[in-house]
């Protein structure tokens, strides 16, 4: 849901905040990965004798009249060598706020989440991986009233 604030952090008197609940299930070394199928050409070898961690994270992308792009992470979650990487999250929440900086949520149709990670080797480059699946989000016509989270 939605509902449009008083922004204090820029310029304008009020924004749309969102709040998105999601589940995701990826298998991070099979290479069937996110929201519903993620893939990764190099999954088999994620975590090799170079990886530290992964730097897992959920991030929205959406256009609006003022800007063509953009793009917001919701969620994240550190993966650390010898974790499970198999993740099954149901109603999560989303761990950051969800600004919009004018009113770009409100009967927004389009929102595209998309789960990524980084790889943090103990040395060398850090290569970012996208899924190549995606889930689009349509956001209601109206605000929520009084709602606590």
């Amino acid at each position: 849901f939605r509902k449009n604030v008083e922004d204090f952090t820029g310029p304008r008197e009020r924004s749309d905040l969102g709040f998105v609940t999601f589940d995701i299930t990826a298998d991070i070394l099979s290479g069937k990965n996110g929201l519903q199928t993620f893939r990764n050409k190099n999954a088999l070898i994620i975590f090799d004798w170079n990886v530290k961690q992964l730097f897992l994270y959920l991030s929205a992308e959406y256009s609006t009249k003022n800007n063509a792009l953009n793009q917001v992470v919701l969620w994240d979650k550190i993966m650390l060598r010898g974790d499970n990487p198999r993740l099954s999250l149901k109603d999560m929440k989303s761990k950051y706020f969800f600004f919009d900086d004018g009113n770009g949520l409100k009967g927004n149709r389009n929102i595209t989440l998309t789960l990524s990670w980084n790889v943090v080797p103990n040395a060398g480059i850090l290569p970012l991986v996208t899924g190549s699946g995606h889930v689009s989000v349509p956001f209601p016509d109206t605000y929520e009233t009084t709602k606590s989270y």
